[in-house]
């Protein structure tokens, strides 16, 4: 499932309404309406934090004009709700006896922690499920 996007800055929880990219070779921030995908090189922004931005010493400051306006939900966002219900509507997968054993260790993503093998060095491994 995919997440909603959120302000770039650390803690903001608000939707975000404006993208900053900046332009490294004019030495320029831009802060325009709301790209319509994440870029990898842009940073997304509440109102607030869009309005109070400043530029770093030297560069340029480009500002949308106008008022900034959250977008409207797209089918994108109302697929990302129903697949949100159906996760959450799905009946607990029972663990499997070996991940119970690891349960101590943890698993993380697609990579879980095998126990130490006392011929391996007594080292604690990384492997694929």
């Amino acid at each position: 499932m995919r997440s909603p996007r959120r302000c770039s800055r650390n803690g903001c929880p608000r939707q975000p309404v404006a993208t900053l990219t900046y332009v490294y070779a004019d030495s320029t921030a831009v802060v325009g309406p709301l790209a319509a995908f994440a870029e990898p090189h842009s940073y997304d922004l509440c109102e607030q934090h869009a309005r109070s931005l400043t530029a770093p010493r030297g560069w340029n400051m480009v500002r949308h004009d106008g008022e900034f306006e959250p977008p409207p939900p797209s089918s994108d966002d109302l697929v990302a709700l129903a697949d949100a219900v159906r996760e959450a509507a799905r009946p607990a997968v029972p663990r499997d006896e070996s991940e119970e054993e690891l349960g101590h260790l943890g698993r993380r993503g697609h990579l879980r922690v095998i126990p130490p093998d006392r011929a391996e060095g007594g080292r604690h491994r990384l492997a694929h499920p």
